[in-house]
């Protein structure tokens, strides 16, 4: 088996390594897994600088979701080989082969595209709970979100559309709003000081109550000040490197919330069912295409510096993905 490793925290393309080692015996119960497809994600590249809200024990392998195919399984009829199954969740899904309970595996439906679903587990879910958690939203009401661009944002867009929601999107480049207005997006507008403006104006002066904030700083203050009165900011990245906050003018004479959302707390405090619910019906609408993320390149185990590299660049069109076992 072959694996990316780190056993440091640092600059990403510094501490990890791609390493050798034996395959471990299946036991009984296991299934072996051949990783097909696993995505690099926000989240990993702050793991490896040790700046992300849970840390591994070292040496780790890093990757917390993906999708291969069962190539072997002792003791157990829950999958058979040949099956393509979701990688469990935070597995160290970066690396050529992984044993695992097999009782626990999902199978993909049929016929789904293996790229997109290696990026179901994370993503779409922060995206789907985020519309729904926080504010009761009904058809016609408006979603304001910043980066609107990245895959959660483009997950916002699509699921928000299919719900009946309207979506405001805030980009940093007016070149994106074709691709954007394509997926479904109702308006798009670029960041700036006249945000809240521009807000009113694309909306016809609606009241926007719920705005998603991936980028913190002094974005996440511009998202306050364009929703009305009660309505709440949730944060859930910092693109910017910098805490969000809001100005003094939402907080007290609007009252307007700033919230954080992290799947992980998310998981530990949902039940096992309805966590079960949420990703079967995710599965189902990537399955026949109406979740979509576009993918910048692929690069094997072998190019990981280099996959970070990209991973970690301004600009992207999409997102970048670690096939361990060839191009699928």
């Amino acid at each position: 088996m072959k694996a990316v490793r780190f056993s440091s925290f640092g600059q990403p393309l510094k501490v990890v390594e791609v390493v050798e080692e034996p395959d471990a015996p299946l036991k009984p119960g296991e299934a072996r897994i051949e990783v097909l497809a696993s995505p690099i994600n926000p989240s990993d590249v702050l793991t490896l600088s040790g700046q992300y809200g849970q840390l591994p024990k070292l040496p780790a392998i890093p990757g917390n979701e993906g999708v291969g195919r069962v190539v072997e399984v002792k003791d157990s009829s829950a999958v058979r080989e040949g099956d393509l199954v979701f990688l469990p969740l935070g597995s160290g899904t970066w690396r050529t082969h992984l044993n695992t309970p097999a009782e626990g595996l999902v199978p993909l439906p049929p016929g789904t595209d293996v790229q997109q679903a290696s990026m179901m587990f994370i993503n779409p879910p922060t995206a789907d709970i985020m519309l729904r958690q926080y504010v009761t939203l009904q058809p016609g009401d408006w979603v304001l979100q910043n980066a609107a661009n990245s895959a959660v944002g483009r997950y916002v867009i699509s699921l928000a559309k299919l719900a009946g929601y309207k979506t405001v999107n805030v980009v940093r480049r007016e070149e994106l709003a074709a691709e954007l207005t394509a997926l479904g997006a109702d308006a798009v507008v670029v960041d700036s000081d006249t945000l809240p403006e521009r807000v009113r104006e694309v909306t016809g002066g609606a009241k926007v109550r719920l705005a998603l904030d991936a980028v913190a700083g002094d974005a996440t203050m511009r998202l306050g000040d364009s929703l009305a009165t009660g309505g709440v900011v949730v944060n859930y990245g910092g693109m910017s490197g910098k805490a969000p906050k809001l100005s003094t003018a939402a907080t007290i004479f609007k009252d307007i919330t700033l919230r954080g959302f992290w799947l992980v707390l998310w998981m530990k405090r949902t039940p096992r069912e309805e966590q079960r619910a949420l990703f079967a019906r995710l599965a189902g609408l990537i399955a026949d295409g109406t979740l979509k993320a576009p993918v910048e390149a692929t690069f094997p185990l072998e190019n990981i510096q280099d996959a970070l590299a990209r991973a970690m660049e301004g600009g992207r069109g999409g997102k970048v993905l670690l096939t361990p076992n060839g191009k699928v």
